[in-house]
């Protein structure tokens, strides 16, 4: 879909909006070539490369005509998580993470500052390396308070359990059931006290770019007030096949976790219990799109952690 001002918007996420959403979303994504066009002008920014898309945002190279400034125009729909976002972006004003820039709340868009995404961090052959360089930045995420307005891991923690028997029930193998229990178990034990700390909830190798600024800077925050082993999960698993090609991916996933709880300074067991609560939610949410056993690779993480 192109516009007059040549703004291209890219087939998949005009059809990501029109097939999964409602009168909302086919208006709001009608529109965003002209919402670009307006954006530009009242930052006064010139576009500089192609337009690229995930699954539901607009990403445009600019430059700032006052200064010259390479930055990155980001459009996504409001909605929850995109405020969520923003809150996050500004509390941790750039340390560790891509730095806001400017931000038009009402229109769900947000100019970011331009790192290099043709390089992130599964780039890195050595797998230590990565992680560590991973593990800085999450320990760096960390350490800001948490900002108001953003959802608790207590709630997170709550919904999870209310929808374990119903889930239980669309698991015909007794071996899965018996999983899922002992997850929800490990929730339940942990949920009075969710945490505290400013959580990014999806950093894995390929939401951390390289960067001008510093070598490498994290993207796309999900952010959640919570306890830091919730965040543990997509580092664990990322990479998943290449994981699972070396023959042994157990051990590596505990390689990770040892790296990443020593440079968190994690308690283990607690660290393990949150990251069952990872696993429990991933499980839930194929359960609701339509998937009757537990996933292997999930299964695989869980027995990966020290004994809960």
């Amino acid at each position: 879909m192109s516009s007059p001002q040549g703004i291209e918007v890219p087939d998949a996420l005009v059809a990501s909006y029109t097939r999964n959403g409602g009168e909302e979303e086919r208006t709001w994504i009608a529109r965003l070539p002209a919402l670009v066009a307006e954006l530009l002008d009242r930052w006064q920014l010139e576009r500089d490369g192609g337009t690229g898309s995930g699954e539901a945002s607009l990403v445009v190279p600019v430059r700032r005509r006052t200064d010259d400034t390479r930055a990155a125009l980001k459009l996504q729909m409001p909605r929850e998580e995109t405020t969520a976002a923003l809150i996050g972006l500004r509390a941790w004003n750039g340390d560790g993470i891509v730095r806001l820039l400017d931000h038009a709340p009402e229109s769900g868009a947000v100019l970011l500052e331009r790192l290099d995404g043709s390089r992130t961090l599964a780039s890195v052959e050595d797998d230590d390396v990565a992680m560590s360089a991973l593990a800085g930045l999450m320990a760096r995420l960390h350490s800001v308070p948490a900002a108001e307005g953003l959802r608790g891991l207590g709630d997170v923690a709550r919904d999870m359990l209310a929808s374990v028997p119903a889930a239980v029930a669309t698991l015909p193998d007794p071996e899965d059931q018996r999983r899922l229990h002992g997850w929800a178990s490990a929730v339940t034990e942990l949920a009075g006290e969710p945490g505290d700390r400013m959580l990014h909830w999806d950093l894995h190798y390929d939401n951390v770019l390289a960067a001008e600024r510093e070598p490498w800077l994290a993207i796309d925050p999900e952010p959640l007030v919570g306890d830091p082993g919730f965040d543990l999960w997509p580092a664990l698993d990322t990479g998943w096949e290449k994981l699972h090609a070396t023959g042994d991916a157990p051990r590596a996933v505990r390689r990770r976790f040892d790296l990443l709880t020593e440079a968190l300074a994690l308690d283990r067991q607690r660290a393990a219990g949150w990251t069952l609560a990872r696993l429990l939610q991933n499980t839930l949410w194929d359960i609701e799109d339509g998937r009757t056993t537990i996933a292997p690779s999930q299964t695989a993480v869980a027995e990966a952690l020290p004994h809960h």
